[in-house]
């Protein structure tokens, strides 16, 4: 399908995680030549590595699907879930052992050491504590540095797996959504499938980061709570029960986000599925003129998801100043009971617990709500994944013979079919097993080999739905169908997915030259293929509705078959090419197979060997041609508007151009235009505009005001903390606490002991000055007071600024989406032709999503980190100035990684959004064509294509996750390891490390110097200060990394919008080759348009509605249509398009979306184009909901419902793009006479293959080629015997030439046209 992509196919350099060593793996190594790669150029996608084989979508798509198969097969009720763990066990318990012994063996040893280092600092009495502080010193440094490299690893691995689980999940989805009944294709929407891709299934790339905490933290709480009781007695408890108990109120926040995010998953899906439709149906709403009001739509759809994001924010705003505030509290407590119960605070207990209550913050206020809150959001995703996964299927056989059977006689089971033989005996069918009406009764159908058979009837009787049975698209409630052999068909609708023509031939066959050529000579390609610069290697987005509808043909024809199923392949093209394609394919090309063609072209009929005529569902008669007229009523009115053809005796006259080549031989393609894509750094104007979204320049300073202000409570709580314990080892070391000479401890068996504070070597005088006049402020009751004042400021003051934070970024997210679909919907219809739909649904879904609920929590993580950064750095450089060197030598060598790390990761980032997009692009394409697909059993050829794309999107997905880790390490390994300390080797003899390092070393060689709250808090701080750096840093860059979706939102921002004024004076139509210069001087003037297939007819409608740029001039009343404004001159033009578009809503929501009409009016427009009836026997009428597309409408009735509300707007110009092309003859005249009885005072401009709707016209157009060539009354014309108009007419054999004719002559003898 997809042999050529050379994005997709070519050879990949070999992965550099292949072939790195343990060394470089442990330690980030293998990406490093990226990082210099990425810095001295932009990256593009040609930098990619190839997926690693076991992130290959098909293999970890096939784990999955046979895990899955396994639960559906094996279980009552199956759990995708448990089927996931099935794949994926062994490394779920290998990466959880290595969390195990991250965090009880290596976190848990920090703040033990620390205790054990703060004792020795304040019982110095003895030289051998000295020497203890110096390993307790080293061992600090040495567990940091293992701490870093197990927490990247860690985190590497899970998120790594959660990517694998990820890839596995979208390929069964896919698979999924390529088995789908057509009843279940009525329950769910390519929307919400593209929601399930680009959302749900994101859920599981951090979904794993957080699942061991359910197990180890239960454990690892005990065994700190064990901890504390010894080493700072029962008082150390009391914030942890405050932790605990705090837990539930989280645990319930966690269930209602998850709440929240299935309501907002749900919300989502409608808001992308409308976009889906609305980019589907663009050139209509365009042309009706209905950009706003469908704005308005999207609006309200907008505003109910908002209204869901906006409560889930408010939990996660609560729940985000919980993980700020909780840990602060809990610790106060601990002070608050340690005090009121006699004790004296000290720095050893203060920051003991500290240290413990550091570990405590991340696993019960930060891991475990995020666990919660995570599981509750990937519970949800995987509920509707697995909703969606239990759809019903429909029955696939991949053998050549194939038989459904419902109550299947024994006489039928012993018949013997030949090869190419479709038999159906007494089949009934119905759109739901349950549903009262039945779409097909009593069908009895046969074909043999080498038979052409027709099927008739008028528009929704059936025709298409008895192919769909063939197809087992259907399964009958009763009868049985049998077909031997293999099946090609080609559909009513043309399909085509994005690529080259030759690749829509081809469809997975292998490549012969000369069948290709057969094939394209038999459906007349060859002069399209001439015309077109890239010839069968152009892109099928430019074709024309008969040349995709030939191409569509083409493939069927192309594969080797027995039973050929052709649906209507002849109404989208002229007579000629009709004529053609009836003779040199059918006829020919396919002579000797078994043909089932469903036509409205009723003039081949004499031509097939037997005919069906098909009635409500049911065969009201068959026979040959001859046979049918004398018998069948029916038919004898299906008929009414043809004569009997005799065999023409001359060759037609017809302009044909010299055919060149019919293929390209150079091998030189039409690749589709590539996503632009920004390059460098974020621009200024990105970050501006967000914030203007968000809101006035006051609202921006507010923000950070509250941001500022709550982390200066924090710092004043911090210091007031210091200066508090400080004070009371003055107090001690003075005398002045009556007692305090001996300080009560806790030692490791858990008994008190006596630990000697004092130091009388040290003059209070000369090191606090300020303790001494604190000391006559500052009681214990003052102190708890302040204290307590300072922290619940700070809680309330947390809580507020993140509830206005939330907002302020959902009102920016907000005000981006709407901007955006404004631009895009007012933006030129060549937008549209060169960006797919998943393009742009891309950013509507995935962008959007990060932006709503991802954007926030990473902007705010940078806020407070910066902040807390800044403040413990000012704090720190209070109590030792000197320690600002190497803070700032620190943040420069930071800036600097960040730098190259930047130049990469954006890159990646902007990559990895692109790869997203043809996933999306290609699912909907697949979707709308699973009928072709199933019938030419391509399913695995289309999965392989979409195996392909999600193996591009993987590949650049896994390098932003290894730029990201590497980057995170390697900050982290310089907050660690600086350099080694020659100076001072006389105090200090081992390693000192940047970060945690600095700090111990100046703690070591001033700790004469030192009180044990400054030394408490630097390194308490220092230690949590090691993974916060890399993390803050991290996010910062990540910020930017996600303003990537807002400057892709802001692309579209400036998208260009269409040209309102122009004041040239040629109309050229750029689309097509060729110029044409159309007057329309004056109303009331039918004009019908015809001449051959892609000669340029709908560019004219193109033209008359603007939606292409244009040289020249069409007048309307003396009015250039260039000096109307764009929703003047559409809303005065009533069009009824080439292919019929409707909505998923109702179909009087489809006549009348905004309801500006009654009911009534609405019901003579349906009386009018024969449709009262049909819609009237739906249960619920006017308020019957269409499926996707319309597609539980014939084809004809859509153009039907179409041309309804055409005639519902009454305008005084009518345009008829091929209106009628897919309905019977007999319904055709009816809509005719509809037409020119409702449209007499109007101007119809009407372009048709059917010659014979367009004879009745004042003037007929012909155009070849893109020039007009004949303009006049169709009699006129046919007196011209060498004309090209008469030409087409003589196609159509003697007596239907002469009928028209005398058609032509009638009407012009009435109307006296001269």
């Amino acid at each position: 399908m997809d042999e050529d992509k050379d994005l997709l196919n070519k050879e990949k350099k070999r992965h550099p995680y292949e072939k790195a060593s343990i060394l470089s793996k442990t330690f980030f190594c293998w990406l490093l030549p990226d990082f210099v790669k990425g810095y001295k150029r932009q990256l593009t996608e040609d930098d990619l590595y190839g997926a690693l084989k076991t992130h290959e979508s098909k293999l970890l798509g096939d784990k999955l699907q046979y895990a899955w198969e396994n639960q559906i097969n094996n279980k009552k009720k199956a759990s995708l879930l448990a089927a996931i763990c099935k794949v994926f066990y062994l490394e779920l318990v290998l990466y959880g052992i290595l969390f195990l012994i991250q965090e009880f063996v290596v976190k848990l040893s920090q703040p033990l050491l620390i205790s054990k280092f703060l004792r020795c600092l304040e019982s110095t009495e003895n030289n051998a504590f000295q020497s203890e502080m110096y390993i307790y010193g080293a061992l600090i440094v040495l567990f940091s540095l293992i701490n870093v490299m197990c927490i990247h690893i860690y985190y590497f691995v899970v998120m790594h797996l959660g990517m694998k689980i990820r890839i596995a999940v979208c390929s069964l989805i896919y698979r999924k959504a390529l088995k789908l009944e057509r009843s279940a294709l009525e329950k769910t929407t390519v929307g919400q499938m593209v929601n399930l891709l680009s959302n749900d299934v994101g859920k599981f790339d951090f979904a794993v980061t957080y699942i061991y905490n359910f197990w180890v933290t239960p454990i690892e709480t005990g065994v700190i709570m064990y901890f504390l009781y010894q080493y700072v007695g029962p008082t150390g408890l009391v914030g942890v029960c405050f932790l605990i108990l705090f837990m539930f109120p989280q645990m319930f926040m966690g269930k209602k986000i998850s709440q929240y995010r299935s309501r907002i998953a749900k919300c989502t899906d409608e808001r992308v599925h409308l976009m889906g439709e609305i980019l589907n149906g663009i050139q209509v709403i365009k042309m009706y003129n209905w950009e706003k009001s469908f704005a308005k739509l999207v609006v309200l759809s907008r505003k109910m998801e908002m209204k869901q994001i906006w409560a889930a924010s408010i939990i996660r705003a609560i729940m985000n100043t919980c993980i700020t505030v909780l840990h602060r509290t809990a610790i106060y407590l601990c002070v608050l009971t340690y005090i009121l119960t006699g004790n004296i605070i000290n720095a050893t207990y203060v920051y003991t617990i500290s240290s413990f209550y550091g570990i405590l913050r991340q696993i019960l206020t930060l891991y475990i709500p995020r666990a919660v809150s995570q599981f509750a959001e990937t519970k949800t995703s995987l509920n509707r994944i697995q909703h969606f996964l239990s759809h019903q299927e429909i029955a696939l056989n991949k053998n050549a013979n194939i038989e459904l059977n419902r109550k299947l006689t024994e006489d039928f089971k012993s018949k013997d079919f030949d090869e190419g033989t479709v038999h159906l005996e007494n089949v009934s069918v119905k759109p739901q097993d349950t549903a009262p009406e039945y779409l097909l009764k009593n069908i009895t159908f046969d074909v043999i080999p080498g038979q052409l058979v027709a099927i008739v009837g008028k528009v929704g009787s059936g025709k298409t739905t008895l192919l769909h049975t063939i197809l087992r698209e259907f399964v009958p409630v009763e009868g049985s169908v049998h077909v031997s052999g293999s099946i090609s068909y080609a559909s009513q609708e043309p399909w085509l997915f994005e690529g080259t023509i030759r690749q829509n031939i081809i469809f997975g066959e292998n490549f012969n030259i000369e069948k290709y050529n057969e094939v394209v000579k038999a459906c007349d390609l060859e002069k399209d293929f001439s015309s077109f610069p890239y010839k069968d290697q152009s892109l099928v987005g430019a074709l024309s509705g008969g040349q995709r509808a030939r191409v569509n043909l083409a493939r069927a024809l192309y594969k080797n078959a027995e039973v050929y199923l052709l649906d209507d392949p002849l109404s989208s093209v002229d007579a000629r090419v009709g004529k053609h394609l009836f003779n040199e394919c059918i006829c020919g090309y396919l002579k000797g197979k078994c043909v089932v063609l469903v036509t409205n072209q009723l003039q081949y009929l004499k031509n097939v060997h037997n005919i069906y005529l098909i009635q409500n569902g049911k065969i009201q008669g068959t026979g040959a041609y001859d046979e049918l007229k004398q018998v069948s009523l029916e038919f004898s009115e299906l008929l009414m508007e043809h004569k009997d053809e005799e065999k023409q005796a001359n060759e037609s006259v017809v302009i044909e151009r010299e055919i060149k080549s019919n293929y390209n031989k150079s091998g030189e393609k039409q690749t589709e235009e590539k996503e632009q894509r920004s390059s460098g750094k974020i621009s200024k104007s990105v970050y501006t505009n967000y914030l203007r979204a968000g809101g006035s320049c006051c609202s921006a300073i507010l923000v950070l005001t509250l941001f500022f202000v709550a982390q200066v409570l924090a710092s004043v709580a911090d210091y007031f903390i210091i200066l508090w314990t400080n004070l009371e080892q003055w107090r001690c070391r003075n005398g002045i606490r009556g007692n305090c000479t001996e300080m009560r401890q806790w030692n490791a068996e858990g008994n008190v002991t006596r630990v000697n504070l004092l130091n009388d070597t040290i003059s209070a005088n000369d090191q606090k000055p300020l303790l001494a006049h604190l000391h006559l402020i500052m009681t214990d009751d003052v102190s708890l007071i302040v204290y307590t004042i300072i922290v619940t400021l700070f809680v309330i003051l947390s809580l507020t600024r993140s509830i206005y934070f939330f907002k302020y970024c959902l009102k920016a997210s907000t005000k981006l989406h709407n901007i955006m679909f404004d631009k895009i919907s007012k933006a030129p219809m060549i937008f549209f032709n060169t960006n797919p739909s998943g393009r742009i649904l891309n950013r509507f879904s995935k962008d959007i999503g990060i932006i709503d609920e991802i954007l926030p929590m990473t902007i705010s993580d940078t806020l407070q980190i910066a902040l807390i950064l800044l403040s413990v750095s000012v704090v720190v450089g209070c109590l030792y100035i000197s320690i600002l060197i190497p803070t700032a030598i620190i943040v420069l060598i930071f800036y600097y990684i960040r730098m190259v790390f930047l130049a990469t990761s954006r890159d990646l980032k902007r990559i990895e959004a692109a790869t997203r997009s043809p996933i999306y692009t290609h699912l909907r394409s697949s979707v709308q064509g699973l009928p072709t697909i199933r019938a030419f059993q391509a399913q695995d050829v289309v999965q392989r294509e979409f195996d392909n794309y999600q193996d591009q999107y993987t590949a650049a997905s896994f390098m932003f996750l290894g730029a990201n880790r590497t980057f995170g390490f390697w900050l982290d390994f310089h907050c660690v390891v600086y350099t080694a300390l020659c100076n001072r080797l006389d105090i200090l003899v081992c390693l000192v490390f940047y970060a945690s390092g600095i700090v111990m070393y100046y703690t070591l060689i001033l700790f004469l110097e030192m009180f044990g709250g400054d030394v408490g808090f630097a390194l308490t701080e220092a230690v949590g200060l090691t993974g916060m750096f890399q993390f803050g840093i991290r996010q910062w860059s990540e910020m930017e990394n996600q303003m990537t979706s807002v400057e892709r939102i802001d692309e579209y921002i400036e998208v260009a919008s269409e040209e309102d004024e122009n004041t040239r004076d040629t109309l050229k139509i750029g689309q097509r080759k060729g110029i044409l210069n159309l007057i329309m001087s004056a109303l009331d003037i039918p004009v019908g348009i015809h001449t051959t297939t892609g000669a340029g007819k709908s560019s004219i409608v193109a033209a008359l509605f603007r939606l292409v740029n244009t040289d020249g001039k069409i007048v309307i009343d003396n009015i250039d249509v260039k000096q109307l404004g764009l929703s003047t001159l559409r809303s005065k033009i009533s069009v009824i398009p080439q292919e019929p578009v409707l909505f998923s809503t109702t179909i009087r929501k489809n006549l009348d979306p905004f309801d500006e009409f009654s009911d009534d009016v609405l019901w003579n427009a349906l009386e009018n184009v024969n449709l009262k009836s049909a819609i009237g026997d739906l249960s619920n009428g006017l308020y019957t909901k269409l499926t996707e597309g319309g597609s539980n409408l014939s084809v004809g009735q859509r153009q039907l419902l179409c041309l309804a509300r055409a005639i519902v707007r009454n305008n005084k110009i009518l345009v008829l793009d091929e209106a009628t092309a897919n309905v019977d003859p007999y319904t055709d005249e009816l809509i005719q006479m509809t037409i020119r009885e409702k449209f007499a005072d109007c101007t119809v401009l009407t372009i048709a293959h059917r010659l014979y709707t367009i004879m009745d016209s004042d003037r007929v157009l012909v155009m070849d080629g893109g020039r007009a060539v004949e303009y006049d009354h169709p009699y006129k014309l046919l007196l011209n015997k060498d004309g090209i108009f008469y030409g087409l007419v003589s196609q159509t054999g003697v007596a239907t030439t002469d009928f028209l004719q005398n058609k032509a002559k009638q009407y012009y003898d009435k109307y006296n046209c001269d």
